[in-house]
């Protein structure tokens, strides 16, 4: 039997420099699903000055192996770098397939600070579903966000067409990302067919409250109904504004 440790956590965009890709390595995972990461397509040394990108996750960490997305881009120093910011899955499994899809709205670039806003604000939300070599799928969504985590009818739509993504699958899937919805929402409803490791676990909230100043359990690890698992934990560690996810699957 086959074991695979995962890790799902929302980056916060990487701020917390050395100490996010540190946790990462000390928790010697297997696969790492990560929403509002950042990199740079042509200085990657630039940005690692100043934050922990995924080049420095992955480098530290010791995955071989990866893909990513980005969410929306910003140039900074007169346009001659640009940061992207989006989701990435890291693992140390040889991939087998890749897909992504693009939900809501449109892939901009903030190349001035009159616009950074409006590009912040307006990003589309992509999801990624990775089948590794031993035959384990992997979905990494970072919701559609609103104030509201019981979310609206585009929550519900985003939800529905990731769900679509998986449901058919043959092989067993593991579901990470901060949905930005709460078990409660009926977006969530559109999961039903996977078992929500958050919510059976009773999980109050995976924020830090560091910025926000209610509890709300908006990150999940979902899972086939009948997959082994076992050491589900949630960690409150300083490298995010959120809460980090972490399960071991085992496979046969």
């Amino acid at each position: 039997m086959s074991s695979i440790k995962i890790l799902q956590l929302n980056a916060w965009s990487g701020r917390i420099k050395d100490g996010l890709s540190k946790f990462i390595a000390d928790g010697n995972y297997d696969v790492v699903c990560l929403q509002e990461a950042v990199w740079s397509e042509n200085d990657v040394g630039f940005i690692d000055l100043f934050m922990d990108s995924v080049d420095k996750i992955k480098a530290v960490g010791g995955f071989d192996y990866e893909t990513r997305v980005s969410m929306y881009g910003i140039q900074v120093l007169d346009g001659s770098t640009r940061i992207e910011r989006g989701n990435a899955v890291l693992s140390k499994i040889p991939f087998k397939n890749i897909e992504e899809i693009q939900l809501v709205k449109d892939y901009h670039i903030a190349d001035s600070p009159e616009n950074f806003h409006d590009v912040i604000s307006y990003h589309r939300w992509p999801a990624q579903k990775i089948t590794l070599e031993n035959g384990l799928t992997i979905l990494n969504y970072h919701g559609y966000w609103l104030k509201d985590p019981l979310g609206d009818e585009t929550s519900v739509e985003c939800m529905r067409r990731v769900a679509d993504m998986i449901k058919n699958e043959p092989g067993p899937v593991v579901m990470c990302g901060d949905l930005n919805v709460t078990t409660e929402a009926p977006a969530m409803r559109e999961l039903d067919f996977l078992t929500d490791l958050t919510a059976i676990n009773n999980v109050k909230t995976t924020l830090r409250n560091i910025r926000f100043k209610k509890d709300v359990a908006c990150d999940h690890i979902l899972v086939t109904p009948g997959l082994k698992y076992h050491d589900f934990k949630v960690i409150n560690a300083t490298v995010s504004d959120h809460q980090a996810l972490t399960v071991t699957i085992d496979l046969n």
